[in-house]
């Protein structure tokens, strides 16, 4: 079982890349969307799994959140190439800037013993998936070519803009707090 609830977490670490060639194939966008769908959901169900059937495990937490990063960073980098829009390439470029400091910190904290600080909150949960459903609705908006769409995708990518704001500086204080 263990076993299988890491080969979810590779999953989404190689889904990144493929997603990204999907995309910038013209008419693949649907074979884009399935696979980022799947890859997606194995979010919840490596974290579902591993605590149902007592797996987890250090790796796991280490490589979890770097899966989430490799997937949205190649969506984030993929979607850009497609649509021209100066918020999303502005808001992109923020989040994936979160997710460096917030790596740095991790990487910090466990250097100093103080890896709780920067333990995965509830919050930086609930970021996670909406950033998912931005870049759904995003592939969506591509997919059915459909304007309307794609502003709501902005409007939901700005809000996990400000979560991920709040979850770094969440982060942050409680990194230098200890």
């Amino acid at each position: 079982m263990n076993t299988f609830i890491q080969s979810l977490t590779y999953f989404r670490i190689i889904a990144g890349p493929l997603i990204f060639i999907l995309i910038t194939v013209p008419n693949w966008f649907g074979w884009a969307l399935i696979l980022f769908i799947l890859a997606s959901a194995t979010d919840y169900w490596d974290g579902y799994l591993a605590r149902k059937y007592n797996h987890e495990s250090v790796l796991g937490e280490i490589l979890d959140p770097i899966a989430d990063k490799i997937l949205l960073v190649f969506l984030l980098f993929a979607i850009s190439v497609l649509i021209d829009s100066f918020a999303f390439s502005l808001i992109s470029t923020l989040i994936i800037a979160r997710e460096f400091w917030v790596s740095a910190l991790r990487d910090y904290n466990s250097r100093t013993g103080a890896s709780k600080a920067t333990s995965v909150t509830m919050l930086a949960k609930i970021k996670t998936t909406i950033q998912f459903i931005a870049i759904f609705s995003f592939l969506v908006s591509i997919y059915l070519q459909n304007s309307l769409i794609e502003f709501i995708a902005h409007l939901i990518l700005f809000l996990s803009l400000i979560i991920s704001i709040q979850t770094a500086l969440n982060y942050s204080i409680n990194s230098f707090k200890s």
